[in-house]
């Protein structure tokens, strides 16, 4: 007896129809229960499946604007009429509370749906040629052309969300995806998977254009260094994108990497305000979001008053089974990560750190951990946790902070809180960070803006426009108009 009846064909699909591979189990990560069957694929089909997307890349780079857009509004439409069992699904595969499920899915909907609008947008420009007498009477313009096959490889923390965040940009730029899901959670992406090639028929799309290979990191390793793909998109952890940028050269690669997230509280903040956002803003998904708040830093005249009220409100954190609504933290993905984390604390607390709220195990549960006064060179500070932990150190004032943020080697989001425009736009320009949020958590992020890090956090952008524009090349257009008569 599974939890979940599965929405699709057994097997794989790659290439026009589904494949017949081996299953395994996927587990609850609460209590172990099998959710689901799961399909698992080698090396051998992710070769077969890149040779299936570049047999129909040209079709698929001459479907129409009207087409494209078609597609994706269907997708949405469909994904909406089973959003409740997405959500439903979604906690049962990644054990996230259904609050942060909920959240996923009406973002995944987002996500296809100005994905589809972009479709109208994909535009170039005329260039003068004339700037030299070379060029005097030519005509020059470019065009955004489909790079041609991506590989999109997405992280087990939103599964359904990071997928859309590749497919939909790539069908919107006419280009043909092969997907890799990570192996404890591809259910959801399965089932998004099904459903679009389910409306490609509808509209007149090969099939082939959206295709999904799970297995091992030789599955991983035969997508990405095939030399006749177009890019590589990947989120994930910084040691293996730093492998793929390698492996995947001279093709384009889009990193999504890790990072440790910091929230400025500087000394004029809204301190119930910054409160209310560290709660918020470092336990959802149960810390497993690479913006989740790790770090925090706080100017010491208010540090007080801020850990005081801190530690009256994660009182009211809700530990426990995430298929319940109030339930606000969970179990993480499986025992080898809660175990990870619980050393990380055990040796920040040996190193001098202060355990005031949390840092033990529950069940399957860590409890809501907050460190005080952390040391800068333990993992728990430097590193990423992907864990429900907020480590805060005490700074003397602003300058000290920004500092501090950007003394790690990750650069994703940071935070500030503060009442000061001056203050606010000092951050924005000294944070060396993709995205710096003011007044807010810096796990905030618009799925239509650009996002993205910089040093160990990654290379270029998602959201749909800026995806699109990584998909696709330029291509100028030089004309020299015919001479003389007829």
């Amino acid at each position: 007896m599974t939890l979940f009846e599965t929405k699709w064909p057994r097997g794989l699909p790659v290439g026009s129809g589904w494949v017949a591979v081996p299953e395994e189990d996927i587990l609850f990560p609460f209590n172990g229960e099998v959710v689901a069957k799961a399909p698992v694929g080698d090396a051998a089909l992710a070769t077969r499946a890149i040779d299936a997307a570049l047999a129909v890349r040209h079709e698929v780079a001459r479907l129409p604007s009207r087409t494209r857009r078609q597609w994706l509004r269907a997708a949405a439409t469909a994904i909406e009429l089973h959003r409740e069992e997405f959500e439903h699904l979604l906690v049962l595969e990644t054990g996230k509370p259904l609050r942060d499920c909920k959240v996923e899915v009406a973002r995944a909907l987002v996500t296809i749906e100005t994905s589809a609008d972009e479709v109208a947008r994909i535009h170039g420009e005329t260039v003068p040629l004339d700037l030299l007498p070379s060029g005097d009477g030519m005509i020059g313009f470019w065009q955004r052309k489909p790079i041609g096959v991506v590989v999109g490889i997405t992280g087990f923390n939103y599964p359904l969300l990071l997928a859309a965040h590749k497919v939909a940009p790539a069908i919107a730029a006419g280009c043909p995806i092969v997907v890799k899901t990570a192996p404890s959670t591809p259910l959801a992406t399965l089932w998004f998977v099904h459903i679009l090639r389910e409306c490609a028929r509808q509209v007149g799309a090969p099939s082939e254009t959206v295709q999904l290979v799970t297995g091992d990191a030789s599955v991983g390793q035969a997508l990405t260094t095939d030399p006749r793909i177009g890019i590589v998109s990947f989120t994930g952890s910084s040691n293996v994108g730093h492998q793929i940028a390698k492996a995947a050269a001279p093709r384009r690669v889009v990193l999504e990497l890790g990072s440790n997230a910091a929230l400025i509280v500087a000394d004029d903040a809204d301190i119930p305000a910054a409160v209310s956002a560290t709660v918020r803003g470092g336990y959802y998904a149960s810390g497993q979001a690479c913006i989740a708040i790790q770090r925090v830093l706080v100017v010491e005249s208010v540090a007080d008053a801020y850990v005081q009220q801190l530690t009256e409100a994660m009182k009211h954190v809700v530990v426990g089974d995430p298929r319940q609504p109030e339930t606000q933290v969970a179990a993480l993905i499986n025992s080898a990560s809660t175990s990870r984390v619980m050393s990380w604390i055990s040796e920040a607390v040996t190193a001098g750190a202060k355990r005031i709220i949390g840092g033990k195990q529950s069940g399957s549960c860590i409890e809501p951990t907050v460190l005080l006064d952390v040391p800068t060179n333990v993992d728990i500070w430097c590193e990423e946790v992907f864990g429900p932990v907020v480590c805060i150190r005490r700074v003397a004032n602003v300058s000290a902070a920004l500092e501090a943020v950007n003394a790690s080697r990750f650069g994703l989001q940071a935070s500030i809180f503060t009442a000061s425009m001056a203050t606010a736009f000092r951050a924005i320009n000294e944070l060396e960070v993709g995205g710096v949020v003011v007044n807010e958590v810096p796990g905030f992020r618009g799925d239509a803006m650009p996002y993205g890090g910089v040093k160990d956090s990654g290379s270029g952008r998602e959201g749909p426009r800026f995806a699109i524009d990584e998909f696709t090349v330029t291509r100028m257009a030089i004309i020299r108009p015919a001479l003389g008569g007829a």
